[in-house]
């Protein structure tokens, strides 16, 4: 479990997240969403500790962070995998190359051990025969599998994924998705997802954190997002026609 007491950031005299408090489930799709400029991506920047804030606390798994000393916190990143927007991969390393790069960063296994593992999460994401292969010569859907199978070879306890449905067709999105809720449940990691992607809201929002100008505004689950009567949650989730009418029908359903 990740824990988020009254956290700010700020950029100069911008005020970013202004007092967040909230909590991401172990075991649990945690989906952050919100409008451009909502402070989203600051927020995911910081669970991964790569901003530092001015107030506030995030503890993991009940470690505040900021009590860690440097080694502490190495090896607390080393627990941490993350799905990058773009994939990240390196071009010029083989798909199975840039699956090993966490064990060689983190770990002191044996080239065979490390090569056991690549060939454990590969199989995982249904690419087994993909080792050899570049990044190039990869789909974009192959190229998020690879990312994920790179950010669980660790075997980590926190995963962060930054839209990883960025750049997918519908059908290709939905099989990223179930990977990663599949993966999470299968290893009891805690997830945390930041998206745009109204489909992962409804498909796999166990835990849905809503922020609007760095406030959280909402938060609750797929299910309760349907009930909720808050403005700026209706307004945003529901733009489209198609997810209306599937609210519409949810609600007379559930009368």
């Amino acid at each position: 479990m990740i824990e988020v007491n009254s956290l700010h950031k700020s950029f100069g005299e911008t005020h970013i997240l202004k007092g967040i408090t909230t909590s991401f489930e172990k075991g649990k799709t945690n989906l952050i969403i919100g409008q451009s400029g909502s402070g989203k991506t600051v927020f995911l920047k910081c669970l991964l500790g790569l901003f530092e804030f001015e107030k506030g606390s995030i503890s993991y798994e009940g470690k505040i962070f900021s009590n860690l000393t440097r080694n502490e916190k190495t090896n607390l990143r080393s627990e941490m995998g993350m799905v990058f927007q773009g994939s990240a991969l390196f071009d010029s390393m083989t798909i199975a190359e840039n699956v090993m790069f966490p064990l060689r960063m983190f770990t002191k296994q044996s080239k065979s051990e490390m090569e056991d593992r690549v060939n454990e999460v590969l199989q995982r994401v249904n690419l087994e025969n993909a080792h050899n292969k570049m990044p190039s010569e990869a789909s974009g859907g192959m190229q998020k599998r690879v990312a994920i199978a790179r950010a669980i070879v660790n075997k980590p306890k926190f995963l962060f994924c930054d839209e990883p449905n960025s750049g997918l067709d519908p059908r290709t999105a939905i099989v990223i998705d179930n990977l990663i809720q599949e993966i999470t449940d299968e290893f009891n990691i805690t997830t945390v997802i930041n998206t745009h992607d109204m489909n992962s809201v409804m498909e796999i929002g166990e835990k849905i954190v809503f922020l609007k100008d760095g406030l959280l505004e909402w938060e609750g689950s797929s299910e309760t997002i349907f009930r909720t009567e808050n403005e700026a949650v209706t307004n945003f989730v529901y733009s489209s026609n198609l997810f209306r009418k599937v609210r519409k029908m949810y609600l007379e359903e559930n009368k």
